[in-house]
């Protein structure tokens, strides 16, 4: 018997939770350890001083989401580019479902892309679009990460720390560098061919030849060199805003540090974040990353963990709200008959 969409849905769901339990598993108990180390009243006191200042945090985030929205404006063909604002809106709902939910950050890239196509892009072009999105977007993570090794490194605070980091760039930079390769030559035409192959009920089988129409459009996006560039700069941007917002969450914890600092604990964190992919959320991991930098920056490790915690309060403040926004946006969509 054919299985629906929503049944595939569902049993793919079924399967990713499955995998992700064992990353989930060490997150919780990293977290749950460090938490009680470091002492929940100590850390409820630190969080205490921010107060109010954290909703500032979570407002100061739109700015990164208005910049990485720009970027992705600019790799949409100019008569179907929808108004930034309404990008802005698909990246949050986008990064709400990355953050708050067990999809190994690939669900909030495939709401974007259907966000989009229901806003007059075409399927292919709405996917291409985030697939090349997304590929920018780690490789200025990869210019924003070096940069804070460099400044790590000319500061002279860890000489022990840079081997590691240096490695694990370079690391980052050979898998994004062979993804982006890959793209050029066909990736998801060939990944559709090999699965029929292997056979299994057509149902679950992707269309070939959609497939090789987002190849197409793909390498079309690559060709653009101004549109490739500029989305570059403003995600690489986007990345510095981050920075700005460490500086802030800090300031209001009543430990103000100057921009370098700030600089190097959000690059090099989130770039920890971003290989701790398994883990939902990366729970535990970005919360040692810190202490370890912090440590190495002479900040208290109480003040580092309070610092995770406030980008986390951020995310529920933003993420709980898209959340809610992504589900009233799919249910119109159903009302007016169109694709989810």
């Amino acid at each position: 018997m054919a299985l629906t969409a929503t049944d595939q849905s569902r049993r793919a769901a079924r399967w990713q939770f499955l995998l992700r339990s064992p990353g989930m598993l060490v997150g919780v108990t990293l977290f749950v350890a460090l938490l009680v180390h470091h002492g929940v009243g100590r850390l409820v006191d630190e969080l205490a001083v921010a107060g109010w200042g954290i909703l500032v945090v979570a407002a100061y985030h739109v700015t990164s989401l208005f910049s990485d929205a720009i970027a992705w404006r600019g790799l949409l063909r100019p008569r179907e580019r929808p108004p930034v604002r309404s990008l802005a809106w698909g990246r949050w709902i986008g990064e709400s479902v990355n953050s708050l939910l067990p999809v190994m950050q690939i669900g909030g890239n495939i709401v974007r892309a259907r966000f989009v196509a229901r806003r007059g892009v075409t399927s292919s072009e709405a996917g291409a679009s985030v697939v090349v999105d997304v590929t920018l977007e780690a490789f200025t993570q990869l210019a924003f990460a070096l940069l804070g090794v460099g400044l790590l490194v000319l500061g002279s605070r860890s000489e022990g720390l840079f081997v590691p980091a240096l490695i694990g760039s370079v690391t980052m930079g050979l898998l994004v560098g062979a993804f982006a390769l890959a793209q050029r030559i066909g990736l998801f035409g060939a990944a559709v061919r090999a699965l029929r192959r292997m056979g299994g009920p057509e149902q679950w089988l992707p269309d070939a030849a959609g497939a090789d129409e987002l190849d197409a459009q793909i390498v079309r996006i690559y060709g653009d060199r101004r549109g490739v560039w500029l989305g570059s700069a403003w995600h690489l941007l986007g990345w510095f805003f981050g920075a700005g917002e460490v500086w802030m969450a800090l300031a209001f914890l009543g430990h103000r540090v100057d921009f370098t600092s700030a600089f190097v604990l959000e690059s090099l964190g989130t770039a920890v974040r971003a290989a701790a992919f398994a883990v939902p959320g990366a729970l535990g991991v970005q919360e040692g990353a810190l202490v370890v930098l912090g440590g190495v920056l002479g900040l208290p490790p109480e003040i580092c963990f309070a610092l995770s915690l406030t980008k986390r309060a951020r995310e529920i403040l933003l993420g709980v709200p898209g959340l809610i926004a992504w589900q009233v946006g799919v249910a119109r969509a159903r009302e007016r008959g169109e694709g989810v």
